[in-house]
């Protein structure tokens, strides 16, 4: 075990019995949990079907070229609705993440044993859901259609804003918070002068950066009957329509990298 000294200067030391009985022990616990998963693993997997595996993919991967480019203008409309759930989903949770942030914080919450407890469970159980779930759950509820997949990525999205934003309202300079107070400003006063200018960067680059994900995220809501490309996606793997599945690939690709350029630049400029 290394002992950091002056200068930068390391002198290594045995460690002693104790510790290093209970670094081996530990060492020995994972390997035994390492070796009771993998036959758990082991048990429930048809080894055969893995063998065919690199037969069956290469199978797939020829069936699959070349894209059937004669349907790309019947997806037009799904990718607009991909894109559409994407941005209103997005902002119904930057609008929703806002008061919650501001609750969450400690320096801001009007209540620390109560309301930043309420805020902070609002945001664990927001990324405890992948959007998948709340879209499933939303389409047994609402129906399939768009309007699921907006209100999925909306819940989504709460908890990864709140949590990002609440942390970042954590680390404003208070000395400018008591410059704005001293002068006398109302509590909304406070919040405008001195929080929001500290903080809006970091909310701004927050919110293209999820937005981003949720480009990509919403690509598969359509599996599950929420809108967007995966309905059409969803559609021509059941009917094992490989070439009009590798077209729908290339266009989700294509989206998720032009997000990608969007937000960088995006990004960028504000930050």
């Amino acid at each position: 075990m290394a002992v950091a000294l002056g200068h930068g200067i390391k002198i290594w030391h045995r460690r002693e019995r104790g510790a290093q009985f209970a670094i081996w022990l530990a060492w020995l616990a994972a390997a035994a949990i390492f070796i009771y998963c993998w036959q758990l693993i082991s048990d429930k997997t048809i080894w055969a079907f893995v063998a065919d595996a690199p037969t069956q993919a290469a199978d797939l991967a020829v069936r699959m070229v070349p894209p059937d480019w004669s349907s790309i203008a019947k997806l037009g409309r799904p990718l607009w609705d991909t894109i559409n759930i994407a941005t209103l989903g997005t902002a119904i949770g930057i609008v929703v993440a806002v008061p919650v942030a501001y609750c969450a914080a400690r320096n801001t919450t009007p209540s620390v044993a109560l309301v930043r407890p309420a805020a902070l469970f609002v945001i664990v159980a927001s990324r405890s859901i992948n959007s998948l779930i709340w879209a499933l759950m939303l389409v047994t509820i609402l129906g399939p259609g768009v309007l699921a997949g907006i209100l999925a990525i909306g819940l989504r999205s709460i908890g990864f804003c709140a949590k990002l934003l609440y942390e970042a309202i954590e680390e404003i300079d208070e000395s400018q918070v008591e410059a704005v107070r001293a002068t006398g400003a109302s509590g909304a006063q406070v919040t405008a002068y001195g929080i929001v200018p500290q903080v809006l960067p970091a909310f701004a680059g927050i919110s293209v950066f999820r937005w981003d994900i949720n480009i990509r995220e919403s690509t598969v809501l359509g599996l599950v009957g929420a809108g967007g490309i995966g309905l059409p996606l969803n559609s021509a793997i059941t009917t094992l329509a490989w070439t009009k599945v590798s077209l729908i690939l290339l266009i989700i690709i294509a989206t998720v990298v032009v997000s990608e350029w969007v937000s960088a630049k995006v990004r960028h400029t504000i930050i």
